[in-house]
């Protein structure tokens, strides 16, 4: 769910690839400086970015994790690439993945940098009513909580081939808050923003970015009307605060297809989509998706 709305007390939680331009040191990662505008997503290596790590040839995909999370390896048997999602809470310096190729080879880890990126903030006065949760609305929130928890564990069979993962926007419509916004209420510091917000009228089509399957539909507290798509992977994406939905569960989208409408639902102050992308089970800012 969208982490900025977590009460205080919730936990928190690049053109085939330059793999034969760039030298791979054993245990770490060759760092791309410019993006390949058709490789998709950017990278930005920096919290709530994406890392794209070059894994080279291997006649399977490998399979790589960050910690104990598995995560979406992209290509084919001549590149393979990895495509890491940064927690918005990942310290500045060395990260790593562990890469595990098919066949016997011993598991090695990969080494990346996390550069440091300031975001806005936002301080702002309500009444006390909106940021203090009643014992009722707590217990709510913490059982959908645990529920959201499940669904973004969610990690059905990678994309097959290399499939570019350039996205179109869900709605047309002005960005009315971005990725990384972080709001203070009342003096009490939120979660960042952990989506992009659309400003668009109620009713208005939400389409699917990249073909997926529906996965979760659902009524919370915070996040109001909701649907989850499920790309493959570890990618997943989340519409918040709808007014209608037009799937099922299980349901495939094609991409461009509407799956919902665009509301006001849930604790917010006015129509708007609110879109998140997930990967490897951490919120990234979905600017770096789209086409500028």
């Amino acid at each position: 769910m969208p982490t900025d709305s977590l009460p205080p007390q919730a936990p928190r939680r690049r053109s085939l690839l330059q793999a034969l331009s760039l030298a791979l040191l054993p245990g770490s990662a060759a760092l791309a400086q410019t993006d390949i505008p058709d490789s998709w997503p950017q990278a930005r290596q920096v919290p709530g970015g994406v890392a794209r790590l070059p894994l080279g040839p291997a006649p399977e995909r490998p399979v790589v994790h960050s910690g104990d999370i598995p995560v979406l390896v992209l290509g084919d048997s001549s590149a393979w690439t990895a495509i890491v999602g940064i927690p918005l809470s990942a310290p500045i310096g060395q990260a790593h993945v562990s890469v595990q190729v098919q066949g016997g080879a011993p598991t090695r880890r990969m080494a990346y940098q996390v550069a440091s990126k300031r975001y806005s903030e936002q301080r702002l006065q309500v009444a006390p009513r909106t940021v203090d949760l009643s014992p009722q609305d707590q217990a709510r929130y913490e059982r959908e909580r645990d529920h959201q928890q499940q669904v973004m564990a969610t990690f059905s069979t990678p994309l097959p081939g290399p499939e570019s993962l350039h996205m179109r926007a869900p709605v047309p419509g002005r960005r009315s808050s971005s990725f990384g916004l972080r709001r203070i209420f009342n003096g009490q510091a939120r979660n960042p923003h952990s989506g992009m917000d659309i400003a668009a009228a109620t009713g208005t089509p939400v389409a699917a970015p990249l073909p997926g399957r529906v996965i979760d539909i659902g009524d919370y507290f915070f996040n109001g009307g909701t649907v989850w798509l499920d790309h493959g992977g570890g990618l997943l994406s989340m519409y918040c605060h709808l007014s209608g939905v037009d799937c099922q569960p299980g349901e495939q989208i094609a991409t461009g297809q509407p799956f919902c409408r665009v509301g006001a639902t849930g604790r917010v102050t006015g129509p708007h989509l609110h879109w998140g992308v997930m990967l490897n089970r951490t919120m990234v800012d979905p600017a770096l998706f789209l086409s500028a």
